[in-house]
C-alpha cells in the first residue's frame, strides 16, 4: 500500500481459508471534500484542505477540473476513490447543479461502498437544508427553476433531506490532535 491510500477492512473473519479473508479496499482518497466554491473556496476550504494536509489525510479538492453542466467522470472517480466525503453545505450549495449531482454520488458511494459522510453545516442551520428554507432554499428554487426537470429535483431534495438528518448524529469523544 502506498503513503497516497488508506486502506479500509469489512467483514474480518476467525476462519483461515484464502476464500475467508477479510476483504480489503484500497483508498485513492482519505477524504473527498465537496463545496460551492464561490462561498467557501478561499476561506472555509482552503483553511480544511490546509489542516488535512498537515495530519497527513490525502484529500481530494478540484482545483482543476473543467466545469460544465455535467459532472466528469475524474470527479466521480475520485468521489467513489474516497473513503470519507465532508460536504461543506453553504448559502448556496444548493444553487448548484454540479454539487447537487456530487451529492448523489456520495450517497451512492455511501449506501454501495459504505463510505463514511460528514456534513459540515457553514453558515446554514440543518433545518434550513432539510426544508430548503431562507436563503438556502431561494438558491435551490432558483436552480428548479433552470432545470426544469421535476424528477431530478425530487432526487436532490430527497438527497438534501438525507444529508440534512446527518447531523443528528454525534460523534464519540476523540482527540483529532
Amino acid at each position: 500500500m502506498t503513503s497516497n491510500s488508506m486502506a479500509f477492512q469489512f467483514g474480518a473473519s476467525s476462519s483461515s481459508s484464502p476464500s475467508s479473508f477479510p476483504s480489503i479496499r484500497i483508498w485513492n482518497y482519505d477524504v473527498f471534500l465537496s463545496f460551492r466554491g464561490e462561498d467557501v473556496r478561499d476561506n472555509f476550504i482552503s483553511h480544511l484542505h490546509k489542516a488535512l494536509v498537515e495530519k497527513g489525510i490525502n484529500s481530494y479538492i478540484d482545483y482543476n477540473l473543467e466545469r460544465g453542466e455535467e459532472i466528469s467522470p475524474a470527479l466521480f472517480n475520485a468521489i467513489e476513490g474516497s473513503m470519507i466525503s465532508i460536504i461543506v453545505l453553504s448559502e448556496n450549495y444548493a444553487g448548484s447543479r454540479w454539487c447537487l449531482d456530487e451529492l448523489l454520488k456520495i450517497f451512492d458511494c455511501k449506501e454501495i461502498k459504505k463510505q463514511i459522510v460528514l456534513p459540515v453545516f457553514f453558515q446554514v442551520d440543518p433545518s434550513e437544508v432539510r426544508h430548503q428554507k431562507e436563503n438556502f432554499g431561494k438558491s435551490f428554487d432558483k436552480l428548479g427553476d433552470k432545470v426544469k426537470d421535476d424528477a431530478k429535483m425530487v432526487k436532490w431534495k430527497k438527497a438534501l433531506e438525507k444529508v440534512a438528518d446527518l447531523a443528528d448524529f454525534r460523534f464519540p469523544s476523540a482527540n483529532f490532535r
